[in-house]
């Protein structure tokens, strides 16, 4: 088949004739946006507070990777992992009903699964360092607060997932048990739970790994982690330190990440 015969019968794409406003419209969007920061210049000192940051950071202090006698790196990245951990592991403790709940395949009643959805929903409009400043009040600063406020920000968003992945279930096997005389909670434990169960595992580990960034930040308000030291070393301008925090941060989330995604790999 010549091209010239190949061109005649393959349709040609059609042009959005809209294309051109479309593109004007975020143009003017972006003017709106960029207006609308105030910009009063640079200061005097900028350069040089600018120089000495970046000194600090490229000649990290490596002699507080390990401090016998007091906090150090690797006790703050420790605490922070903790953090992640108990706090995604509370997560999906507490959004495993919510899920079915919200599953719209699950119950004969709208109105049921859209109050779940909308408890779900809720739960997603508070920050992490909103819940985190609520918890550092009811049960102190520390590592726990920030364990509560990681573990009760991450239901909104992971029972969404796993009410999303509930509802994509093949129905073969409930009909076929159904058929069967079996119980509603033997449908749950031999048809749903086995389909659901290796995206749920997928979705906690990405999870695990959004709250994993989130912990490094909850410090700065004194809810644990790494965040603490991290922030008195920038009230201080210990730049040095700053550094050698910043890539030990940089290398966990980056180990963590690459053992996840091969995790990832195997359980989808």
């Amino acid at each position: 088949m010549t091209t010239k015969a190949w061109h005649s019968i393959v349709p040609k794409p059609k042009r959005n004739p809209y294309r051109w406003l479309i593109y004007a419209a975020l143009a003017a969007v972006y003017l709106w946006a960029f207006s609308g920061i105030p910009f009063e210049g640079f200061k005097e000192t900028a350069g040089q507070i600018t120089k000495s940051i970046f000194a600090g950071i490229f000649s990290p202090d490596w002699d507080y990777v390990y401090l016998p006698d007091g906090e150090d790196l690797l006790r703050g990245l420790l605490e922070t992992l903790a953090i992640s951990i108990g706090g995604t592991f509370l997560s999906a403790v507490v959004c495993f009903p919510f899920a079915f709940w919200s599953a719209t395949n699950m119950s004969r009643y709208r109105a049921v699964s859209g109050s779940g959805k909308m408890a779900l929903s809720f739960i997603r409009t508070f920050p992490e360092i909103i819940m985190a400043i609520l918890f550092i009040k009811a049960v102190g600063p520390g590592s726990f607060a920030g364990m509560l406020a990681l573990g009760l920000h991450s239901v909104g968003m992971l029972g969404k997932l796993f009410a999303d992945e509930i509802e994509n279930i093949d129905r073969g096997p409930i009909e076929a048990l159904t058929a069967a005389g079996a119980s509603r909670l033997q449908l749950l434990w031999y048809a749903v739970i086995p389909q659901v169960l290796p995206g749920f595992l997928s979705y906690t580990l990405y999870r695990f790994e959004i709250n994993m960034r989130s912990a490094t930040i909850l410090g700065v308000i004194g809810a644990g982690g790494i965040g603490t030291p991290l922030i008195f070393a920038l009230s201080t301008r210990n730049w040095d330190r700053v550094g050698i925090i910043l890539l030990g941060i940089v290398v966990m989330i980056a180990a963590i990440d690459i053992l996840s995604g091969q995790i990832r790999k195997r359980l989808v």
